[in-house]
């Protein structure tokens, strides 16, 4: 069998009350599907409770004007890198997501100046009253990447921070200023969040255009399927 139906029986099980590791892993396994499917089926497909809970949660995108923002550093980055790469997807809960899990291994490369840039035009376009980065200290070279930022900020007249802190995830939940994250459980506890990476693409045409959606995915997947199942006939 192809895999066109993998997303829509996760959403299925979830809805049902199924954990979602179990459901995944259920149905890739059913499926036969790969390590690269079964990761955007796990960040990507949620339950339809889920989806409009937080679809609901997120500010508009003009609430940043004249607030404070707190950005989830590496998270914003990885997939704002993501997108230029056309390694990112529009998730269930309208959240762009990456597809690279690169995280604790993250280095910066020609992307990781575009994508700071972009991110920081964004800002300056909404002038926010402070902006702060939080950065793992866990990730090698965090600090480094902490003083780009402070400098690169001060190119674009923004006015705001860069660290590097152990609990990263901690600090972004019990923020009261706004929160940027595109991490589902930061997304949940968060007093205030804005849906930071399609806030952005949103005013970029060919920046939204490179960010594929889950039945896209699924597409890319029943093709590689056939051919899979033409050659073992």
């Amino acid at each position: 069998m192809i895999a066109g139906n993998a997303a829509s029986d996760i959403r299925y099980l979830l809805d049902r009350g199924y954990p979602q590791n179990g459901a995944v892993t259920f149905v890739c396994n059913h499926y036969r599907l790969d390590e690269e499917s079964r990761h955007l089926l796990s960040r990507g497909v949620l339950s339809r409770a889920v989806s409009e809970k937080r679809r609901k949660k997120f500010l508009p995108c003009d609430k940043i004007k004249g607030n404070n923002i707190v950005i989830d550093g590496y998270n914003i980055i990885i997939g704002m890198e993501s997108i230029l790469e056309k390694k990112a997807f529009l998730c269930d809960d309208g959240v762009v997501r990456d597809i690279k899990g690169v995280f604790r291994n993250f280095k910066t490369s020609e992307n990781t100046g575009k994508a700071i840039g972009l991110i920081l035009q964004f800002l300056k376009e909404k002038t926010p009253s402070h902006v702060c980065f939080l950065l793992d200290s866990q990730v090698s070279k965090s600090g480094l990447l902490a003083r780009t930022l402070r400098e690169e900020m001060a190119n674009f007249g923004l006015k705001g921070d860069a660290m590097t802190s152990k609990h990263v995830d901690y600090d972004l939940k019990h923020s009261d200023d706004i929160v940027a994250s595109s991490d589902g459980v930061i997304i949940d506890a968060a007093g205030k969040v804005v849906n930071f990476l399609y806030c952005i693409i949103s005013g970029f045409p060919h920046l939204e255009a490179a960010v594929g959606k889950i039945n896209e995915f699924q597409g890319r997947l029943n093709e590689k399927d056939r051919h899979s199942s033409n050659g073992r006939r």
